[in-house]
């Protein structure tokens, strides 16, 4: 049983990066979608696609990489943890690399980057930073 869904799906990111393997499947939630989406409408993977098998939902995602080959994720890391929680108002939102990075955070509104919780003046708690 995975305990910790985005954990997962962000280390498998991470290891499919390292060996330089483009496209990945994972168990999909909502959240994972939701998530997914961010990273595809902000540049980090080219494609995203939720699909049933078997009575099981799953998540395809395509990864992104420079013409050199390198991966356009140069990090990806979990912040609130099932064991501690990272809560944060609107003004005390990171801004990951002097906002060359993105922040996904989840908030009243739904799931959502940094930039437009800040403009929309809510804070959530922060998932991960990507950059």
């Amino acid at each position: 049983m995975m305990m910790d869904r985005i954990a997962d799906m962000l280390t498998r990111i991470r290891n499919a990066q390292t060996a330089g393997i483009e496209k990945i499947e994972m168990p999909a939630s909502k959240i994972l979608l939701a998530m997914a989406e961010i990273l595809k409408e902000e540049g980090y993977i080219t494609a995203v696609k939720a699909y049933n098998h078997k009575g099981h939902r799953f998540l395809r995602m395509t990864l992104r990489y420079d013409d050199e080959g390198a991966p356009v994720i140069r990090e990806i890391q979990r912040v609130s943890k099932p064991g501690r929680r990272v809560y944060t108002g609107a003004e005390e939102l990171p801004r990951v690399r002097r906002g060359y990075g993105v922040a996904v955070v989840s908030t009243s509104q739904g799931i959502m980057t940094d930039k437009k919780a800040r403009a929309a003046k809510i804070g959530g708690e922060v998932l991960c930073t990507v950059f």
